[in-house]
């Protein structure tokens, strides 16, 4: 391109024999920290990766796939659901982790939870060679198709399954519900509703199970079901039912969106927070802390859940080692919108 009479080119891409000429290593010694060796020293790989940040180096990711017969990429097949904020943590925290091993993350988003689709995103993993996949998809149907699809490639799977499932990495779901209602018991209420996410998903069959077996250790009577989808619109929707009866004191929600629509349905409705009725939602989104009252609420560690799940399908990949199911406990967040019955 010329300008004022001069040529100008336009920067050459950094190479490899670049990277080792600012690094003061060798050009093989670059490739082996890009392939992740484990024979190099901890200095060196340091360098070198300081060396390819200033000069905007790029490996090419074709080419040392051929050199290495691997793709180094880690698949995500996650649900249609995929904007909640769970799924949405759970991938940033795998795409994090990914890269600080090495590897590249393809995402695979399903279509619906039909066959078709849940073949579709599979292939569409596979076709991009992955070399293990992480599902975020708790439905029953997603699970009955990976068991069925002989998969070549190791996997696990997040956020709530069977206790048939091995490779599921999850937070115990029964003993977080089982915690919120345990501390409206405790606050002396006897007339706890529940309002369940859909009942396709394991994690809303899960919380309904742990309401169900801690009101009745207490020996309290469940409140007839209300089934919302996740949306706070459908927490406002059911919640206009449920708060209609007075006698109603307390609402665990299944998530804290569908508790955001509650507060609404209960400002709407005329009934204070806590005052009137008392609120626990699940997932402790970083929104929960600034809702008015602030809502106690249920948290689950979604960062962690898709570290450790990069780090499980590492193990198996590199190290040949199976992964086990692993349950984490949940913690309680108390908060303002919780008090004694009145």
């Amino acid at each position: 391109m010329q300008r004022g009479g001069a040529v100008t080119e336009h920067a050459r891409a950094a190479s490899m024999r670049d990277v080792a000429a600012l690094a003061g290593v060798s050009h093989q010694t670059v490739s082996r920290v890009i392939n992740g060796h484990v024979n190099i020293r901890e200095s060196t790989r340091q360098r070198v990766r300081d060396a390819m940040a200033q000069l905007h180096y790029r490996p090419n990711r074709a080419a040392r796939a051929l050199v290495t017969a691997r793709s180094r990429t880690i698949g995500v097949l996650s649900t249609s659901a995929a904007a909640l904020y769970g799924p949405v943590s759970s991938i940033n925290a795998i795409q994090d982790a990914g890269r600080a091993a090495g590897y590249y993350v393809a995402v695979s988003q399903l279509a619906d939870l039909s066959g078709d689709s849940i073949a579709a995103g599979l292939d569409h993993l596979l076709a991009q060679s992955v070399e293990g996949i992480v599902v975020i998809a708790p439905q029953e149907v997603v699970i009955e198709q990976l068991e069925t699809a002989a998969l070549d490639v190791p996997y696990v799977t997040l956020q709530g399954g069977p206790s048939t499932v091995q490779r599921e990495l999850t937070v115990d779901q029964v003993a977080g519900a089982r915690a919120a209602v345990r501390h409206l018991v405790s606050l002396g209420h006897r007339r706890i509703a529940h309002i369940s996410g859909p009942l396709e998903w394991f994690e809303a069959q899960a919380r309904v199970h742990g309401y169900r077996a801690e009101l009745a250790a207490a020996g309290l009577e469940p409140e007839p079901a209300a089934e919302g989808d996740w949306t706070a619109e459908s927490g406002y929707r059911t919640g206009l039912r449920v708060l209609r009866d007075p006698g109603v004191t307390t609402v665990f929600t299944s998530n804290d969106q569908m508790a955001l629509g509650l507060y609404h349905a209960a400002h709407e409705l005329g009934r204070s927070i806590p005052g009137d009725v008392s609120v626990v939602g699940f997932d402790d989104i970083p929104e929960a802390a600034h809702f008015w009252p602030p809502l106690t609420t249920v948290l689950q560690d979604f960062t962690d859940l898709g570290r450790r799940s990069v780090e499980s399908l590492v193990s198996e990949i590199e190290g040949g080692l199976e992964p086990k199911a692993v349950s984490l406990l949940p913690d309680l967040i108390v908060r303002a919108s919780t008090a004694p019955r009145a």
